[in-house]
């Protein structure tokens, strides 16, 4: 069966450029919730750096796709104002584009395969990658969220989690992330270049895109070796 790997990084909007009514409804449960002015503070400064999490207030900087059988990846990359033009390295080709050309290319390109897979990809990558589509009206060409459990999936869009496959659908109390998991088994985790998930949004203002890029394209390297090991070992 055709299977293909996808992840993404995601960049935030700055908190104070926005427009007022904004910032209080995304500071309002702080202020409700904090008993002093340290410990809101503490709660702005983690809102301000997780503004890339939510799709509300982020964006998609990178999308990344790695097909399983001919071991052969493309990452879709932010470069805006640069003169970065496509290039391969290894079995990987890297592409700056938009948001909107990545997110229409993602959709296009995902209608031959029947299997996907992730790490959390229910919990964040899917949820972010169907609300900026409509953010930028683009319609999705395959169900890649419903039914959890992959005894109830449609054969036609099989998404393996490995988050939920590996914790067993949550039984597990400490789930563990991607590096955690990678280091357990001997992979190549992505973070081990000195880059992680964090530091996206700062590297996107400083205008590194190309580490951005290479940075997912190791997250999908160590993600298909992570999906080969619960193949060989747990699936039944």
């Amino acid at each position: 069966m055709a299977t293909l790997i996808f992840d993404i990084e995601t960049a935030g909007e700055d908190f104070d450029e926005l427009d007022q009514p904004t910032q209080d409804s995304l500071t309002h449960w702080i202020r409700s919730e904090s008993f002093n002015r340290e410990e809101y503070e503490i709660r702005l400064q983690d809102l301000k750096n997780g503004m890339g999490f939510s799709p509300l207030t982020g964006q998609i900087v990178a999308l990344g796709v790695y097909d399983c059988e001919r071991d052969k990846g493309v990452v879709y990359f932010q470069a805006p104002e640069s003169n970065l033009i496509e290039f391969s390295d290894g079995n990987f080709t890297f592409k700056p584009t938009t948001e909107a050309e990545m997110l229409e290319r993602f959709w296009e390109g995902i209608k031959k395969y029947n299997v996907f897979v992730t790490f959390n990809g229910r919990r964040f990558d899917v949820p972010f990658l169907l609300i900026r589509s409509m953010v930028n009206k683009i319609k999705p060409t395959k169900d890649l969220l419903s039914h959890r459990y992959l005894n109830s999936q449609n054969s036609n869009a099989k998404h393996i989690d490995l988050l939920d496959q590996l914790s067993f659908y949550g039984s597990m109390s400490r789930k563990g992330n991607l590096h955690l998991w990678s280091r357990a088994l001997g992979i190549d985790s992505p973070k081990a270049y000195g880059i992680t998930g964090e530091d996206v949004k700062q590297l996107f203002l400083d205008g590194e895109y190309e580490n951005i890029a290479r940075y997912n394209a190791r997250d999908l390297k160590a993600t298909k070796e992570l999906y080969q090991y619960w193949q060989e070992y747990l699936r039944f």
